[in-house]
């Protein structure tokens, strides 16, 4: 922060700068105050606290933002006075469009910024944060870490993201990611996101400092600054649109066919079903009986004619069940067959076999029947949308998901070896451990 101050002074003399900031670290938080006040810096506005559960700076919004939160670091802690911000306050709070996993609070810290930009019409706002990996693609459709990409990217927020080489940091050579956010993006910019890749710009270090063993010098920060500025599709930068990185996840259903039988193998498994394991032995030698007097070679596929054939067995042996009891002992007897009719429900309709249900992701820019067409009808001619599963917001079928799959856009595929030069290898790799085994056996 001190550094950013001076550097912004070099650059503008003109600019007044005022400081602010939290830390929850006391040592951290002292050695910030003590340098500061050896430049000659206002520190009444430094704090000392846990951003997340008591911000201290809840009245303020500012012009520029920077952040490097802890990586992956659970909020369990509080997670009690997030989650009441988030049920009570909603979007008047900070956490208002969702809550990602407690195991990783990075997307808060985000969130939490983003709470402090000032009006666009006012100028707005910049966000500068590094984050892991995870804020990218963490969480599906409809999930907390979801529903805050698809604020931040809808509202338009999400100016670029760069991705920087591994071993920068003391504590860990995980790979990061800069994100840069506006309110206020320039004309150009606006509806789109950059993605920047910067993770061969990196200068190996004389010493390692515990994990960091690189460093960006100052002619890659250039070169990473130019690209941003230059805003133009390069290898090392993709230009998107915001829809590129949303799709709905639309369950795909498939008809319930199943077979009946009576026989002595299927007979056996009612007592392991414990709506049958409550009922006393007499009703339970009864219903095994019952069952036993129907024809164990009959092979039912139609479910209507076995529960009419079953019920009357049961009805001749004075046994009456309860519809959870009736519906165990059906399942004890029944098996997956897919040559059997499509069980109904009252109404008519196919019952969907959960065991085969599956999802589809369809980008936003399509529509989910025109992909179903394409994509799903043709291998499985019997399968369906679930149409009931529908998004909250706009209401539609399909629960929307975003995700940045920042990796997949700069994948260049790399094609294997020939055969020729793996079998050389494995040849000269066998033919010395022949030659160790025979010296051995000397």
């Amino acid at each position: 922060m001190s550094e950013g101050d001076e550097y912004i002074q070099q650059i503008s003399e003109s600019v007044t700068v005022s400081l602010h900031g939290q830390e929850l670290n006391p040592e951290s938080y002292a050695i910030c105050k003590a340098d500061m006040l050896i430049k000659g810096q206002e520190v009444s506005n430094i704090k000392l606290g846990n951003t997340l559960s008591d911000d201290q700076l809840a009245a303020n919004k500012f012009d520029l933002m920077l952040s490097n939160p802890p990586f992956g670091v659970e909020w369990k802690k509080v997670q009690k006075q997030v989650t009441d911000e988030h049920k009570h306050r909603g979007f008047d709070g900070r956490f208002g469009p969702g809550l990602p996993r407690v195991s990783d609070g990075s997307l808060l810290f985000l969130m939490h910024l983003v709470s402090k930009m000032r009006d666009a019409r006012e100028g707005g706002s910049r966000i500068g944060i590094i984050l892991n990996g995870s804020p990218l693609f963490t969480g599906g459709a409809g999930s907390g870490e979801s529903e805050i990409r698809r604020y931040l990217l809808q509202n338009d927020m999400v100016e670029a993201i760069v991705a920087l080489p591994t071993d920068m940091f003391y504590n860990t050579g995980i790979s990061t990611y800069v994100w840069v956010l506006s309110n206020n993006k320039p004309a150009e910019r606006k509806g789109k996101v950059q993605l920047i890749d910067a993770t061969d710009r990196a200068t190996k270090m004389r010493k390692s400092l515990g994990s960091k063993r690189q460093f960006v010098s100052e002619s890659d920060q250039d070169e990473i600054v130019r690209m941003y500025g230059d805003f133009q599709e390069t290898k090392k930068s993709k230009i998107f649109p915001i829809e590129a990185f949303g799709y709905r996840r639309i369950t795909v259903e498939r008809p319930l066919q199943l077979n009946f039988q009576t026989s002595e193998e299927r007979i056996e498994r009612i007592a392991d079903e414990k709506a049958i394991q409550k009922m006393d032995q007499e009703d339970h030698d009864k219903i095994l009986a019952a069952c036993r007097a129907m024809d164990a070679e009959t092979v039912y596929r139609n479910r209507k004619q076995f529960q009419k054939a079953l019920k009357a067995s049961l009805t001749d042996h004075q046994v009456y069940l309860s519809a959870p009891q009736l519906k165990a002992l059906i399942n004890a007897l029944t098996e997956r067959d897919p040559e059997a009719e499509i069980c109904t429900d009252s109404k008519g309709n196919p019952e969907a076999d959960t065991g085969l249900r599956d999802y589809e992701n369809v980008p936003l820019t399509e529509s989910v029947y025109d992909y179903f067409d394409r994509e799903v009808k043709p291998h499985v001619p019997d399968a369906w949308i679930d149409e009931s599963k529908r998004d909250e917001k706009d209401g539609e079928v399909g629960i929307v998901g975003f995700e940045i799959p920042f990796n997949r856009h700069f994948y260049e595929f790399m094609p294997p070896r020939p055969l020729v030069a793996i079998d050389a290898d494995l040849k000269q790799c066998t033919d010395r451990i022949k030659k160790m085994i025979e010296e051995l056996s000397a």
